[in-house]
Order: structure tokens, then sequence, then C-alpha cells
């Protein structure tokens, strides 16, 4: 059996009870699983401070020295402390934990050397470290060798069986003895060259054991090249085969429909943005291979508009369009703009969306059956299998992100050949993980606003000021503007102490009577929804009180002031989504950010991002990195790898030659079967089956 793929238990100092622990608390199964448990961190010893160079400027210290006078102290409140003094030979610390106090009192030891990490307080001339980090240096003969020596993710429990830093350097040690010559280069010599890479087997040898800080720098960057590099060939290879087998009609034909309405009819001057996208799309149209383009234009840049032209092109080609949106709303916002568009050419458009009339569904899968439908609209309502199209050639999804991939799948099964497809979003997502996440998808960006708008001001507010704002609020209104109120919940939460959205509404009705207000949220029925929205567009109330359904999806020019409430409750780009709502007309439009005293550092910097930019790409790279691309997407959509070492916001540069190697060897060899690609294409075949999701990317 392959020794990589051996199960841990059998390693040397392992055994079953070990092992099991290993398995539950840190997910090591196999030995590969081991070697690839890389150090959270790394001390160079040769960078130690001096408790008397410690100063309150400094976030975080390293220092080493010997523990004493270690007491567990009860306090008034009956709750228990554990203190101990730390001492480097320069000047004393104190260091207290009022957590796992029975744990830590058993594992410090008088005079025992350690290795201290954590953030100093400096109170008069004392130090003192509140739950520092301590590793414990005694060791195996020719472990304080080490310069700079590896830190090990661990837990209670896996300290209890041994598995400390400390214990874990011992059984790397084990494992790199008895694995040595079991370690294959997995890239040829030709891309260990070109991008000046050093050996697998030197990379994974110096992560665990690093000689240098050079040495470690260069083991990161080809571990680091390789997670980027594997995942890069599976898009790169799943590319090369919708190229090669997703046949789709060809649309050369730019005919009547697309030329009027382009020519007679379109409302606003398309931006150089819209223009160029739409170039794009029309090459990709006009071969008999499946367009697949994802559209990324922030919140009101002409996404509709650019989908309705790609649709006319389909008409003028002989073929249906389907699009397809996550909610009633914003299934209806696009049915209502997209049936005025098709009007001035004489278009039919059918809509489907859940809890249609029996009598009015009929009818709209009639005609969405005999052809006699253009254009098709809709929620996932689309994919049930009574829905028969006549002619289907180009499916249009709009926040694709909220789809399942299945769901998406299924729209695609009702064409034959294959639809054409275009995805879009109104969530800017940052170069690099689209350049991460799409290798089969070709990306177009709608990066200029239409002309005429105005960037949307934004300011925080505590509660004090919240009579202010009223203020400002009833001058807008009375000048003829309309307002959104949006809260987070829909029911009062003690525990999170925000208000709901009745009560707000309850609070506004009192404090603006001369107004009407209305009432939107997710537990609403459909049609009641549907009905205040109809009410707030066409100005019968001035304010309307909302969740964040109205996210994505309204369009009312008139409303030019969002305020959000418990602003700092939000994601970034959720904030950027409902800002979005305002700004739509020629009026200057506001987002107020209504916020509590308390705030987390990460809620100051969303809030901080959200004063400072309007550029939904700008806010979309901050986001990213507060949040890391697995929660920025959503785990379950993502698509992407738990990398080990890489983090795409960090190491873009190595993404992007990873990118290009992995492209440029696809192309020169698809199926890795050159002799210098063996090993590398057993090892991706390998990575292809422990990946989760993978099916999804695109």
């Amino acid at each position: 059996m392959d020794f990589w793929q051996t199960d841990i238990t059998y390693l040397k100092k392992v055994g079953p009870q070990r092992a099991q622990v290993l398995k539950s608390e840190a997910n090591i199964v196999t030995n590969e699983d081991l070697l690839l448990y890389f150090p959270r961190k790394y001390v160079d010893k040769s960078r130690i401070m001096k408790l008397t160079e410690v100063t309150e400027e400094d976030k975080f210290v390293s220092l080493v020295g010997k523990l004493s006078k270690i007491e567990e102290i009860t306090g008034k409140n009956g709750k228990k402390r554990l203190t101990a003094l730390f001492s480097d030979g320069s000047g004393v610390a104190e260091l207290v934990w009022f957590q796992g106090v029975s744990f830590m009192k058993n594992v410090l030891k008088p005079n025992e050397e350690v290795a201290l990490f954590g953030r100093p307080t400096v109170y008069g001339n004392m130090v003192s470290f509140s739950h520092p980090e301590l590793d414990f240096l005694k060791g195996e003969p020719g472990e304080k060798v080490l310069n700079i020596m590896p830190f090990y993710s661990s837990t209670e429990k896996l300290s209890r069986f041994g598995f400390d830093s400390r214990g874990f350097r011992v059984l790397m040690k084990t494992l790199l003895e008895a694995g040595e010559k079991h370690i294959q280069e997995t890239l040829s010599e030709e891309i260990l060259t070109r991008y000046k890479l050093i050996s697998r087997k030197e990379a994974l040898t110096q992560l665990h054991f690093p000689e240098s800080q050079d040495k470690l720098f260069h083991a990161r960057r080809r571990i680091i090249f390789e997670e980027f590099f594997l995942f890069q060939l599976l898009l790169a290879g799943k590319r090369k085969i919708s190229k090669s087998f997703n046949i789709s009609p060809p649309f050369p034909k730019i005919g009547e429909n697309f030329l009027r309405y382009y020519n007679e009819f379109i409302p606003f001057q398309l931006t150089n943005a819209q223009k160029r996208v739409l170039k794009e799309i029309r090459s990709d149209l006009a071969r008999p291979i499946q367009m697949n383009r994802l559209i990324q234009g922030d919140v009101g840049s002409g996404k509709t508009m650019v989908a309705f032209l790609t649709m006319l092109i389909a008409k003028d080609n002989g073929f249906q369009s389907v699009l397809m949106a996550p909610t009633e709303i914003l299934a209806g916002q696009h049915f209502r703009k997209i049936s005025e568009y098709s009007e001035k050419l004489g278009l039919t458009v059918a809509y489907l969306v859940g809890g249609q009339k029996k009598s009015v569904r009929n009818k709209q899968l009639e005609i969405t059956a005999d052809g006699s439908a253009d254009i098709v609209i809709g929620t996932h309502a689309l994919i049930e299998d009574t829905v028969v199209f006549h002619k289907l050639g180009l499916v249009v999804v709009d926040e694709q992100h909220k789809f399942g991939v299945e769901q998406r799948a299924k729209l695609w099964k009702k064409a034959f050949p294959l639809p054409h497809n275009m995805v879009m979003t109104a969530t800017p997502i940052p170069r690099t993980l689209a350049m991460t996440l799409y290798g089969d998808i070709d990306v177009s960006i709608i990066d200029e606003l239409p002309p005429g708008r105005q960037p949307i001001k934004t300011i925080t507010c505590y509660e004090k000021k919240r009579l202010e704002i009223f203020g400002f609020l009833r001058r807008e209104m009375q000048a003829g503007r309309q307002v959104y109120v949006v809260y987070p919940l829909v029911e009062e939460s003690e525990k999170l102490d925000l208000l709901a959205v009745e009560k707000g509404y309850e609070l506004l009705q009192n404090a603006f009577p001369e107004f009407r207000v209305g009432i939107v949220h997710g537990k609403m029925p459909a049609e009641n929804k549907e009905m205040e929205m109809k009410r707030f567009l066409k100005k019968e109330t001035q304010i309307l009180v909302s969740t964040t359904v109205i996210e994505v999806g309204v369009d009312v020019p008139n409303a030019s002031i969002m305020v959000i409430e418990n602003a700092e409750r939000f994601g970034l780009s959720q904030l950027h989504q409902l800002r979005g709502r305002v700004g739509r007309g020629t009026n200057q439009s506001y987002c107020v950010l209504m916020t509590a005293h308390k705030r987390s550092s990460d809620a100051r910097i969303r809030l901080k991002a959200m004063v400072e930019h309007t550029d939904g790409f700008k806010i979309s790279e901050i986001d990213l990195e507060l949040r890391g691309p697995g929660d920025f997407l959503g785990i379950r959509q993502s698509g992407l790898p738990q990398f080990q070492l890489a983090n795409i916001t960090q190491d873009q540069e190595i993404l992007k030659i990873a990118r290009e190697a992995a492209f440029d060897l696809i192309e020169k060899d698809p199926d890795l079967s050159l002799p210098e690609n063996l090993v590398l294409r057993t090892e991706l075949q390998l990575y292809k089956r422990k990946q989760t999701g993978l099916e999804g990317v695109a």
C-alpha cells in the first residue's frame, strides 16, 4: 500500500488510541494528512525579545524564560483564576488565566523553560499577559539547535495525549525519517526551473524543520504554488472539455429586433463597459460552442439591459430565452422591466413563479411550450417538470450563487442542444477570487455606472443622533423623496437586543404621522409583499420598512435615502447591496448606517469601508480579506478546496503564475500522459477524489 495513504495508526509512536485522537481532533487520518499538517507559526529564536524591551505599542511579543509562583486564586465572586510569574533574566511579568484554570494548573511547572507568545499590557513597571500561549522547550536532544521553531495547532485533548507542539515535532521527525524515500516530485523539471521552485521533498522538510528564514520562504512558496496549481489544473481540464464537447446552436445573425431596439428604443446611452461586454457576448454566440459567461457589475451598472439585448440576439436567430431569479421580488422586477422593453417590439414575455393561480399558470405554460413566448422569466418554478420550452437557446441566471448546481443544470436539460449560458451577479467578486474560482467560465465586468448617477453619500450615526436623522428624513420626504428603513430581524430577539421590523414600523408611524409607511418582510405572503412594493413604487407610501428582502431587485428611482438599523450586524457585501437600492435616480442619495457604540473590530472596518468607498469591487476586496473565500462565497456553493497554506488574498502573485502554468500544461498535455507528468497525473486524481463540491465550480 502507498506509504502516504497508510492509516496513521501504524506510524511508530502512534497506535490505535492516539490515532483516534488525531482523527477526531485534527482530522489526521493518513500519513499524508500528518505530513500536510503544517505549523501554524514559527518563532525565530534569534529574534526573541527581552522583557525590558516590551512596551504598550507591541501588539504581540515572543519571549523565552522560566515560570515561578504558580497560584490558583478565588475571587470575591467565587470565580477562579490562575496566575504565574515569568522571568527571562531581564525582568518579571505576570501571567493570568481566567479559563481552563484546572488544566493549566496541572500543565504548568515551576522553573520550566517556556516560549511565551502574547499581547502585553503594561501597568506601571509590570508587564502582564492574559491567556498567553506557552510552549515548553524541554525536548528531544538536538531540538533546541533549531533557530526557527515550528509550533502546531493543538487542543486540550491533543495535549493530554502528548500532541502539543513538542509532541507534533517529535512525531513529524519520525514521519519524515520513515517517509523520506517515499516523497515523490510532482512537478516536471521544466516547471521547477521556469518558476524557480525548490523540490517537493526539500519544501516539506523545511516547512516542518526550517534551517533559515530564506529556506522557509522558498518552502512555503513551493507548497503554495502546488496547492494553487492542482486546483487550477482541474479548472483548466474542465474548461478544455467544455470547449470541446459543450455544443450549442450558433447565433450568427444580428437581426431586426436587436437593431430596431438598439437604434430606436434604447432608453439611455450604453456605457463603454456595456458595449465592451456586448461585443464579448456577440463573439461567443456566433460560435457553435456553448457560451458560458459571468457578467459582473455593481448595483445599477446596467446588467439587465445587457441581458435583454442578448435575448434579442437569441430571438433574431429563432430561439427562446429564459431568465431565472432567486426571489419573486427580483423575478417580478425583471418581468416588469423586460416586458416594458419588449412591448416596443411586440414581443411576448411569460412569467412563472410559485403560488400562481392555476388558470394563470396554465396559460403561461402554454405560451412557453408553443413558442408564443419569446422570453420567459421566473423563479426556481421554471425547473419544474411541467415547464416545457418550444426552442430554448439562452439561459440567463441572476444572482447565480443563490442557486444550487443541480437547479441550474436542470434548466439546461430543457433544451437540446445545450443552451448558451449567461450568469449575472450584482455582488462583485474580487478579480483574484474570480481567477481562482472560474476556470471554465469567461468573466465580463461592467465597471462603469450610467452617466448622471451621483455617488451615494454614506454616514454612520449613533442612537443619540436619531432625532436629527428623523428631521433630515422629514425634509427629504417633504421635497417628494422616499425612504427605505431596513432592520436585521423579523421578530424581536432579547439575546441580540435588536429592534424588530414590526416595532420599527410602529415607531416610524408614530414619528411621521403625516406620511404613509409600508412594511415588507420574508414572512409575509408573496402577494402582500408584491402589493406593498407596488404601493411604494407608485409613491403611495413614502417610507418602506423592510428586512433584507429588498437587498436585490427593487428599483425605485425616487427613493433617495437608505437607513440601515443595527448596521454593525450586517456583512459588508450586504450593506453595499442595500445601499445600491438608492441612487438610481438623478437626485443626490444618502445611506445612513445606524449603529451601536459597542462594535467588534471587524464591524468598525466594515462601516469605515462603507463610508470611504462606493466602488463595489473595492468593497468586495475588503470583504474577502475580512471573511476569507469560503464565507465570502458561502461554503456550500464556493467550489473552493480548503487550502493548507495558500491564501488567495495574500498570495496573489503565486496564484497568477500557478494558473498560467496549469493552463499552459493542459494545452500541451491535456491528459497528462507525457512521462514527466505521470506522477502529477496520479496526484491530481487523488486530489480530485479528496475535494468535495468541486463539481459546483462555475
